[in-house]
This record gives structure tokens, C-alpha cells and sequence, in this order.
């Protein structure tokens, strides 16, 4: 059952509903394994997504009757979540009791966080909704670069198309590897996504920086990947201190000149890795890593696979 609030995220919940929807056409039995509902979380028959498309929802989550399999709250207009003793809270409570397992995808944690179902357990969402919920909510054990995390029977999943992971994990729990993979087949994704939520590009989160020194910096780094790109060598290109650097950086970019430039050399490998057939050791020295097993050490670091893995799964030709 989807519980659907007012500015429900659309993909949130049609990602996962496409993936057990397959699984109900690729079983070709008399009775489908799922039955799909979605309940309207403030009683109206119409439920309106973030982008303005209306869904209608033919039955009040507030009428529900009855167990529950699986309960799937999607995000949603985020003050809704913010009121322990508000009816969403309320309601996710009610339902929840009666499920068999709890899923939240994307800003959904944060529902079920203000419900108190994520006290003292592992939980994940969007990787810029992270440090938020671990503020808002300090009883929850964010893994902050997980796709998706299960904690007893409570699930809940990193943003927007991870959804569509944990619906296949899910699948997989309930029919096996093979419909599970069978399903994701069908919809052309992966089964099991390589790595973690930190395979953004650091060059994509560095543009919204605001230092005219660092931005420029930021850029000159990004075209000379296999120059001298230490602190001592940024701060004299940026005309600083090294010290004065360090803190004008971090406050600029949110990390570290050194965890920064690693990530600008493993994006740029990623993608000699997707449109070339370069050795790792000519991409490892292309980039700017000391050497190959440099280069495998910050993959595995930062997207959780090796480069070979990587290579295999994203090759484009």
C-alpha cells in the first residue's frame, strides 16, 4: 500500500509501483503476488505531485481497514513531517502497526522518522537530506551514502530512483533472484546499483561556490588533474596561505582541498572508464593518481566498486 501525502514526489512512488507491477505480469500465475493500492494520506480523492499532476486516489487511508503487507510512504510536502503529534504522524504510526514491513523512499524518512519508527535504526534518504535528518531526528543512525538500508522490518531508501532499487531488493525478498532480476531486466536498470550515493560529481557540487578565488581554482584544477594539486600548490595558484586556503575552501566547497581533488580524479577515470579502452594504469597516471593501486584505493573509497567493476558495468561501446 502507497501512502500518498499532498505533494507527493511522482517518481517516489511510480518507480517502485512500475517494479512490483512488473512482477505481477512476469509471474504468470492466476494470482498476482502483489495487489497495488495507493490511500490518499489527507482523505481527499484526488492527490496532487510536486509537479502538479493530480493522481486519484479512490480510497482515505484514514478508512483502511485490515492488515497490511507492505506500507510505502513516498516523499512529500516536507512540513507535513515535522509534528510528531501531527496526523501523518499519527496515521503512519496506526498503519505501520498493522504492516508487515515499513518502507519510506527518498524524503519519506523523515515521515517516518517524525512517526518514531526510525528511532535507534539504521536509516538513509536523499544524500542532500542527510545532515537534516540527523539533526532533526538525533535517535536515527543515518547511513548517509547507503542506496537503501533494512533495519528489522523497517526499510527506507536514498532519493528519488533508489526507490526503484529497494522495490527490486524487496522483490527479491519476497519471489527470489530471478524475478528480481527478471524485473529489472524488463525495465532496464540495474539490479543491484554499483556503489553508493557519493558517485555525484564533485565538479557538479562545486557550482554553486561563491569565492571568485576558489571558483576559479576550481576550475583550473579540474583541466590540470595530473599537475601538483596539494594544499601548499592550491594556496600559491589561489594566491593564500596555506592555512588561510584550507579554511576558505572548505567554507566555500563543504570538504577538504584533498578529499575534493580526489573526487575530480575519480570523475574523470569514471568517465575514461565509460568512452575508452585505456589501460587503469594510463588512466591512473592521466588523472593524476600516484599509480594504479592509488586509483583503485579512491574507487573503492569513493564509488565502492574497483575500477575494473566499474569498467564492466558502464562501458559504452
Amino acid at each position: 500500500m502507497f501512502l500518498a501525502f499532498p505533494q507527493v514526489c511522482l517518481l517516489d512512488l511510480t518507480g517502485p509501483w512500475e517494479v512490483f507491477l512488473q512482477a505481477n505480469e512476469l509471474s504468470g500465475g492466476a494470482t498476482a503476488p502483489y495487489r497495488l493500492e495507493m490511500v490518499s494520506g489527507d482523505g481527499s480523492a484526488m492527490v496532487q505531485s510536486r509537479g502538479g499532476v493530480s493522481i486519484a486516489s479512490p480510497r482515505s487511508a484514514a478508512s483502511y481497514r485490515g492488515p497490511i503487507d507492505t506500507l510505502i510512504v513516498p516523499a512529500a510536502d516536507p512540513r507535513l513531517a515535522t509534528d510528531p503529534s501531527a496526523y501523518p504522524a499519527r496515521l503512519i504510526r496506526r498503519l505501520s502497526a498493522r504492516s508487515r514491513r515499513t518502507v519510506s523512499i527518498c524524503g519519506g524518512a523523515f515521515f517516518l522518522a517524525s512517526a518514531g519508527l526510525l528511532d535507534d535504526k539504521n536509516a538513509t534518504t536523499h544524500w542532500r537530506a542527510t545532515s537534516e535528518l540527523s539533526a532533526r531526528f538525533p535517535k536515527v543512525n543515518v547511513q548517509a551514502d547507503s542506496i537503501f538500508v533494512k533495519d528489522s522490518n523497517v526499510y527506507t531508501s536514498a532519493g528519488v530512483t533508489a526507490g526503484i532499487d529497494l522495490a527490486l531488493a524487496l522483490v527479491e525478498e519476497d519471489l527470489g533472484r530471478d524475478m528480481a532480476f527478471n524485473c529489472s531486466r524488463q525495465l532496464v536498470v540495474f539490479m543491484r546499483r554499483p556503489g553508493g550515493q557519493s558517485q555525484f560529481s564533485a565538479t557538479l557540487e562545486s557550482q554553486h561556490v561563491e569565492e571568485d578565488a576558489i571558483s576559479e581554482l576550481v576550475s583550473w584544477a579540474s583541466d590540470n588533474l595530473g599537475a601538483d594539486l596539494s594544499v601548499d600548490s592550491m594556496a600559491r595558484h589561489a594566491r593564500m596561505s596555506s592555512r588561510n586556503f584550507s579554511r576558505v575552501f572548505r567554507k566555500a566547497v563543504g570538504q577538504t582541498p584533498a578529499a575534493f581533488v580526489e573526487k575530480l580524479r575519480v570523475d574523470a577515470a569514471r568517465r575514461h572508464l565509460e568512452d575508452t579502452e585505456l589501460t587503469v594504469d594510463v588512466i591512473a597516471a592521466t588523472c593524476g593518481f600516484g599509480g594504479a593501486d592509488s586509483m583503485r584505493r579512491s574507487f573503492n573509497r569513493i564509488v565502492k566498486v574497483a575500477p575494473s567493476d566499474y569498467r564492466r558495468r558502464f562501458y559504452r561501446h
